[in-house]
């Protein structure tokens, strides 16, 4: 099984591969849309903002290259920056179109009562526990199948997705009395908005779980 992890110069690599490792998997960091194509499976990590991450796929020519394996069916899993940039757009600094592989936006975390009723601090930063969101009883066949609800995972975002569809919402938290989304997903396509990579044997089992699929 080939699985490469989408190198595109505002990414942390080192731990994503490091995870990968621990769970036996030797994975490639590219930045050649051929090697994606040619993948089995593609993850698509990202720090920072939306813009600058779209800016470089398109460079890269990546963009089109994640939307044909997207498109074949392959598994396809995006990392924080990584799953906001699966949606159609985000308002983060403007206006930006995403990759439109999932229905949706991406808004800033509110920080004042506009919701929850509750003053609260940007960016969310640090251990969080996922739920189920009130369509979903089971997260079985999906990489979090086995991941018991009240799981804490680390998260780190300022910025949050609002799917168009409820049914492509796979996992909540809530921070701070606001509901955010944590995982979505759409057929072969999966976003995580915490870090895997950073949250431990729980994180590992996720990824695990995520190669295995």
């Amino acid at each position: 099984m080939t699985v490469t992890v989408i190198d595109y110069g505002i990414v942390n690599l080192r731990n994503i591969l490091r995870g990968l490792e621990h769970v036996g998997v030797e994975a490639e960091s590219s930045i050649d849309p051929d090697q994606v194509l040619k993948s089995d499976r593609v993850i698509l990590p990202g720090v920072g903002a939306f813009e600058a991450g779209m800016i470089e796929l398109r460079a890269q020519g990546m963009d089109e290259a994640l939307i044909s394996v997207s498109n074949s069916g392959r598994p396809v899993l995006g990392i924080c920056l990584g799953m906001q940039m699966l949606l159609d757009s985000s308002t983060e600094h403007g206006q930006h179109l995403g990759l439109g592989l999932i229905p949706g936006t991406v808004i800033p975390i509110p920080n004042g009562s506009q919701r929850g009723g509750k003053i609260r601090k940007v960016p969310h930063v640090g251990w969080n526990s996922l739920c189920y969101p009130s369509h979903l009883g089971s997260w079985n066949g999906s990489c979090l199948a086995d991941t018991p609800p009240g799981t804490y995972c680390y998260f780190v975002h300022s910025y949050m997705v609002e799917p168009l569809i409820a049914t492509h919402v796979l996992a909540e938290c809530l921070y701070e009395e606001l509901p955010v989304i944590a995982a979505i997903r759409k057929e072969n396509i999966t976003g995580l908005q915490f870090h895997p990579e950073r949250s431990g044997s729980v994180g590992l089992e996720i990824l695990r779980r995520f190669l295995t699929q």
